[in-house]
């Protein structure tokens, strides 16, 4: 049981990149099967920390493995959105999400190699949610749009209103807010002088 979460956190940054070559394929198909392999990773992130609780499974190479999985995750369902339509989720809005979470992981390293411990607010945690939910919806109306069934209509009216474009900049907003907190947050941490610990929620 000790290993389960870290092979949980593995496997979904192995399906992570099979998903996002499935999901840019123009084949209706593939898109549709991507949207199951998502969900098959999305699922080993509830287990893999799940477990670890249940079990008292949790490492400190697992604490930093999950976040980093859920991240290369979320960095291909964001790669997949230009293809569904660049003008409602742009390149820049990706690299602005993408940017983040690479400065916050860049954070964490730096951390860890000074044996200190990085502090998390709720917004973390908020943003996580709602860009997960935000991926999900956006992922399913990009397959239902290239298909015929009852929905398809629904989901070209939604695509039309423009308000999936606006999610995608209110996501933008909340991720780099919750950057900008971390960096504030635990400051500290770039100041070679400190080597005082906080408490860790590696969310």
């Amino acid at each position: 049981m000790q290993r389960i979460p870290n092979i949980l956190s593995t496997l979904r940054i192995i399906l992570a990149p099979i998903f996002l070559i499935m999901y840019i394929q123009d084949e209706v198909v593939w898109r549709s099967l991507s949207i199951a392999v998502f969900a098959v990773a999305v699922v080993t992130d509830f287990f893999d920390g799940y477990i670890a609780r249940l079990y008292g499974a949790q490492t400190s190479y697992g604490v930093f493995l999950d976040p980093l999985a859920d991240k290369i995750l979320t960095f291909a369902g964001f790669i997949c959105l230009p293809f569904i339509d660049a003008g409602q989720f742009p390149w820049w809005a990706v690299g602005l999400i993408v940017f983040r979470d690479i400065l916050v992981t860049g954070m964490r390293m730096l951390a860890d190699w000074r044996n200190l411990e990085m502090e998390t607010r709720l917004t973390a945690k908020f943003k996580t949610m709602s860009q997960m939910f935000f991926l999900y919806l956006v992922l399913m109306v990009g397959v239902f749009i290239e298909t015929d069934v009852w929905l398809s209509q629904y989901c070209i009216e939604l695509m039309a209103t423009g308000f999936l474009g606006w999610f995608m900049i209110a996501i933008v907003v909340l991720t780099i807010y919750s950057g900008l907190e971390y960096v504030y947050v635990n400051r500290d941490i770039f100041n070679l002088n400190n080597n005082a610990t906080t408490k860790t929620d590696y969310r």
